[in-house]
């Protein structure tokens, strides 16, 4: 059993996650709630010595995959994502840029675009990521270079080393 104190610390990277999925900020806060009450209901259930984030990250994506399901039963919508709000308060150039970026991870596929915000943004560990996403590090390695070539190209960034 972990210290519940250790999930609370855990928590502004739950949000960050969250809003890869959600594009409302509430949404992706009742994510979080919904993650936090199902690992507080189930914290005898984590094995010690994995890492406490992977295993949150995994509640939350399934948790949001099951809503996607449900929802999709009930209505039609558009997929809600972190890169739809992105904003930046900055000089005209920069926010064109970041324009251009948000539009460009729109435009992953979603299974590329979290790949992408866990290992790029969230910094987590390719085996990590892995056990989030439920594929092997193989998969998530050549999920994120299929990424990268496609932010590159949509950008019209020639060399690997400016991205």
């Amino acid at each position: 059993m972990t210290d519940p104190d250790a999930v609370v610390e855990l928590i502004p990277a739950l949000r960050a996650f969250a809003r890869t999925f959600c594009r409302r900020q509430e949404d992706a806060d009742d994510l979080v709630q919904e993650t936090l009450a199902k690992a507080l209901a189930n914290l005898d259930k984590f094995e010690p010595g994995t890492r406490l984030k992977s295993w949150l990250f995994t509640i939350m994506r399934n948790t949001f995959c099951t809503r996607a399901k449900k929802s999709s039963r009930e209505t039609v919508g558009i997929d809600d994502v972190l890169s739809d709000s992105l904003t930046t308060q900055a000089n005209q150039e920069w926010s064109v840029q970041s324009d251009e970026v948000r539009r460009a991870l729109n435009r992953l596929p979603l299974h590329h675009r979290e790949v992408v915000i866990l290992v790029v943004m969230l910094g987590e560990r390719y085996e990590d990521a892995a056990a989030i996403c439920g594929c092997p590090i193989g998969t998530v390695k050549s999920r994120l270079n299929r990424a990268r070539q496609q932010l590159r190209q949509e950008l019209g960034v020639a060399d690997e080393d400016d991205f």
